[in-house]
């Protein structure tokens, strides 16, 4: 499947994209085409240590292909340093926003040539679960005004693809999605990542009519609709925190809501089916890393689960506001007046995190017109 606007004389990438013929020459030396991701959700399980290691799953093989194919001016703009910092994002590779541009350079620009916006396009969609691909797209067109995926995104590119410290990002609107083939062996999902989605403009309606992650929302309140009366209570909480908040608290921490340790059996097969909820717009390389990296934080029975009366749309029985909490994990959805989703998983709680909840673009690289421009002199 190609993405709106895409050519369709014969070819099934950007535009401009080589015929098929000369893409399956390039296919080769990226060491093979994209392999198509399994949909069958994963077991919440920690492998046996006899277990021979996974090979690099193939968004990381088209990564290294998309390295290998910069100009030495390219990587100057769009290639950083594993430990690069700036003022105002500090660590570079761990930061993350709601709407931000890690470069400048959009995807589909001239800084790029059309066979690496189509590797580009490859890494994003090996970095999804199949089924949700086209789902993105439409989220990525909804929130951007109608613009096309690639029009107003970017990508950066830390350390050296290939090696075993390397990270690729891909940031926009409602977007930061990462890969780094686990070469950061504490974290899933290659670091913090962000997806959200405002289908009917700024302030949805009550339900999210037509949001593609709304259904994430409707299964957690399934947990809160088999709460009781006491439980209920321990699960609701008044204030929203700041929503950039997701950073680790530790074994040690004060989580919100109901610990999951004080629910019954169908209360946490319930809860469980959220989880695999929550990873299932992710490739199943990512599905097993948060579900590990979980598992080794001691599973669901450590975290907790609240949802929130701030925030609120509506009196339709479900919550727009919910947040699963543990150790070295934050899930916090954010429902009102659109949908944010903040996720930060690891195994250990002293992974970095900077998250700020702005409009953090470059001066000249500002599509949307965003409201406020943050940006380090």
């Amino acid at each position: 499947m190609r993405p709106p606007g895409y050519p369709t004389n014969g070819a099934a990438g950007p535009p401009g994209r080589p015929g098929r013929r000369n893409w399956r020459e390039l296919l080769k030396t990226l060491g093979g085409a994209l392999a198509t991701f399994p949909t069958r959700r994963p077991a919440e399980r920690t492998p046996g240590p006899s277990a021979a290691p996974p090979p690099r799953p193939a968004a990381e093989t088209a990564v290294k292909g998309l390295w290998d194919s910069l100009d030495d001016e390219q990587k100057k703009e769009i290639c950083f340093d594993w430990d690069c910092r700036e003022g105002t994002r500090g660590l570079l590779r761990t930061f993350i926003a709601n709407h931000w541009q890690v470069t400048r350079p959009n995807i589909r620009s001239d800084f790029f040539t059309k066979k690496q916006q189509w590797i580009i396009h490859d890494v994003f969609k090996g970095i999804l679960n199949p089924e949700w691909y086209p789902r993105f797209l439409r989220q990525i067109k909804e929130d951007t005004f109608g613009h096309e995926w690639g029009e107003n995104q970017s990508v950066a590119i830390f350390g050296t693809p290939g090696s075993d410290q390397f990270e690729f990002v891909i940031t926009g609107r409602h977007l930061t999605l990462r890969a780094d083939g686990n070469t950061e062996g504490r974290v899933a999902f290659g670091g913090p990542i962000f997806y959200g989605h405002a289908a009917t403009g700024f302030a949805e309606e009550v339900g999210h009519p037509g949001n593609i992650f709304w259904p994430q929302a409707v299964q957690a309140n399934q947990v809160f609709q088999m709460l009781d009366g006491e439980q209920r209570a321990k699960a609701l909480v008044a204030r929203l925190p700041k929503e950039e908040a997701v950073a680790f608290q530790g074994a040690a921490g004060n989580f919100p809501g109901i610990p999951v340790s004080e629910m019954c059996s169908d209360q946490k097969q319930e809860l469980h089916k959220t989880l695999l909820c929550l990873v299932e717009p992710f490739r199943k390389f990512d599905q097993d890393a948060a579900l590990h990296c979980l598992q080794q934080q001691g599973g669901l029975e450590r975290c907790s689960l609240a949802f929130y009366r701030e925030g609120n749309l509506g009196k339709d029985g479900l919550w727009d506001v919910w947040r699963l909490e543990g150790p070295a994990f934050v899930w916090y959805f954010r429902g009102a007046p659109h949908v944010h989703v903040w996720a930060h998983v690891a195994n250990d709680a002293a992974v970095p995190l900077n998250a700020m909840n702005e409009c953090v673009l470059h001066p000249n690289h500002d599509p949307l017109g965003a409201l406020k421009v943050i940006f380090p002199g």
